[in-house]
């Protein structure tokens, strides 16, 4: 799949054979269509997800959470990616245990007390992303993830910079840099970045 935030993207970037052959929708050609469809998934993905309470440590309800946010656009919906990716750090024959593991150190934390809330959730994200689960939508599902975790533990959701991170610019720069200090052991940047 082509990288939907490469530079100078405008959204009236085709499809290539391979996305059309996986989408729903038979009428999205564009990537700016695409992302329409996606984005009224999510919206209806995180009314299910709010109205009620849900086990977020729960690797059962992460695979709805992601069926339910793309299910309506892509058929890979909800199903772990089986080839390697540029983005993710984990071998797809990994992604089960790795996820069990992230889900049963995020309950640790929580019953410890380890770190703080915002500081779990944070990690939470982070982990979420660097196994990268999924063939695309990586990085919102974890967003709502971490959100519906804070929220489970009754804290706000993050402000996750406050601005759309799935558009180039400089908060989505911030929140990947963020992201690659996570991956050498430092927090301090992303916890930074989600309540800015």
């Amino acid at each position: 799949m082509t990288d939907p935030l490469a530079p100078g993207d405008d959204g009236s970037t085709p499809l290539d054979e391979e996305e059309k052959e996986e989408l729903v929708p038979s009428h999205v050609a564009l990537r700016s269509e695409m992302n329409e469809a996606e984005q009224a998934n999510i919206l209806e993905a995180q009314e299910w997800a709010y109205a009620r309470k849900r086990n977020v440590l729960d690797e059962k309800f992460l695979k709805e959470l992601h069926k339910r946010m793309y299910g309506r656009v892509w058929r890979w919906a909800g199903a772990y990616r089986t080839t390697a990716k540029n983005i993710g750090n984990v071998d797809a024959f990994s992604i089960p245990g790795e996820l069990r593991t992230v889900l049963d150190d995020c309950r640790y934390w929580i019953e410890q007390e380890t770190f703080s809330h915002d500081e779990i959730a944070a990690r939470f994200h982070h982990r979420l992303v660097f196994i990268h689960c999924y063939p695309n939508g990586n990085g919102r599902h974890a967003r709502l993830a971490a959100d519906l975790l804070l929220t489970a533990m009754g804290q706000k959701p993050f402000t996750w910079g406050r601005a759309s991170l799935t558009n180039p610019g400089d908060t989505r720069a911030r929140y990947v840099a963020a992201l690659k200090a996570a991956d050498a052991h430092d927090y301090g940047p992303l916890l930074a970045f989600v309540r800015s």
